[in-house]
């Protein structure tokens, strides 16, 4: 297996990717697509779960966003929920591109916040051929009212003040990506400063603070709302002890899909990334990814 260091445009900026191409003859193969969630870069894990693919003869692009990890883009680690969008619809599209790729089969591949991605983009492109989303962010409401009341009020007050005086000073309010419960962090809860730290560990280029804007624009974004729109099948893996992207809404937009594959396991939201939970996830969707791409 070979990984290739690439790059494509959106909105005017650099994308940076990790092509994977697996071993074997040159023939028309399947890609799958893959991003990460809230203030990640590709640094954080996916690289495990893009070896395991390309290993089962699905090449792979993984991507930054914009102003995030290897891309481009100013100012750096704004997250902004209608250009990462874009950076799918760019990342797809390049992907065709690839040679020995069949542009027929690409599938995407979300995880957490990246899992809502995946579920919005889908149904804007009719030829997506699969979609995995891994504990994903499915409703911005139910992520903030599982942290509670309090972790509401906090990052609600940074999210303002942000979005008024951060213009005004010429530089964001920043907002932690991950803390502890009841604490003012964008993703608050006990399982949080471990789980996301040792993702965090693994980059480079992670930083773990954010302009705090976004608080505001999660609470008002529901990927699940557009899961009745997608064509292709979609594999849900779902932390049913998810304390960040909890298990109901996401079981509900599984219901509405039209051709979903539902996997649950007894773990919570970071479980999934690591140890034999990574294992038994990542086997799952091999195993629907081969079933579903096959030519």
């Amino acid at each position: 297996m070979e990984r290739v260091e690439v790059g494509f445009p959106s909105g005017g900026e650099q994308c940076a990717g990790w092509l994977y191409l697996p071993d074997g003859p040159m023939r028309p193969r399947p890609l799958l697509v893959m991003g990460h969630g809230l203030g990640a870069d590709r640094e954080m894990g996916l690289d495990r779960y893009a070896r395991r693919f390309a290993a089962a003869g699905i090449a792979v692009l993984a991507f930054d966003y914009r102003s995030f990890g290897a891309s481009g883009g100013e100012p750096r680690h704004v997250i902004h929920i209608a250009r990462q969008r874009e950076d799918w619809h760019a990342a797809i599209a390049y992907a065709r591109t690839v040679r020995g790729i069949d542009a027929t089969r690409i599938a995407l591949w979300g995880s957490s916040f990246g899992g809502g991605h995946v579920l919005s983009v889908a149904p804007d492109d009719h030829y997506i051929a699969a979609v995995v989303a891994q504990c994903p962010f499915t409703s911005g409401w139910s992520s903030a009212m599982v942290k509670g009341p309090i972790n509401l009020v906090k990052t609600g007050t940074l999210a303002l003040t942000d979005m008024i005086v951060g213009p005004v000073i010429r530089r964001p309010i920043s907002a932690r990506l991950a803390g502890k419960k009841h604490s003012a962090a964008l993703m608050s809860a006990a399982d949080v400063p471990d789980g996301f730290g040792r993702l965090a560990e693994e980059s480079t280029q992670y930083r773990p603070k954010v302009p705090a804007r976004i608080g505001m624009s999660t609470l008002f974004d529901s990927p699940a709302r557009r899961a009745k729109d997608i064509k292709a099948p979609v594999f849900y893996a779902i932390c049913e002890k998810d304390t960040v992207a909890p298990a109901g809404p996401t079981l509900r937009a599984a219901e509405r899909t039209k051709h979903a594959v539902v996997k649950q396991y007894p773990i919570g939201h970071f479980d999934i990334y690591f140890d034999d939970w990574f294992e038994k996830a990542v086997y799952d969707q091999i195993e629907f990814l081969t079933a579903t791409l096959r030519p």
